[in-house]
């Protein structure tokens, strides 16, 4: 077991708290300590921010349905035009010699 220095520990916990995407894993990882010591100093801190999937951003506010309408017409004809590129592309590979 390794006795860190009270000043290591603020710190850790400071940069578990400056990347709110990071998870106390992967901040634990990068210090190289065990997740369950990161855990403990963030508890024993009172150190707090909302976990796992519930801290995920925010979703946008609606969009207007003018624009919504316009932004999936373009996103139909894009997809249209790839499948149109794939459907050739597969008759050219079976042997079809006309495009």
């Amino acid at each position: 077991m390794k006795n860190h220095s009270p000043q290591v520990k603020v710190d850790a916990v400071a940069l578990y708290q400056s990347r709110p995407e990071a998870t106390i894993r992967q901040v634990a990882a990068d210090l190289v300590i065990t997740p369950e010591t990161l855990r403990y100093w963030v508890r024993g801190a009172g150190a707090s921010r909302p976990r796992g999937r519930r801290a995920a951003a925010l979703p946008e506010p609606p969009m207007p349905p003018e624009v919504e309408n316009t932004t999936l017409r373009q996103r139909v004809r894009e997809l249209e035009e790839e499948h149109e590129i794939l459907r050739k592309g597969a008759r050219y590979f079976a042997g079809e010699t006309r495009w």
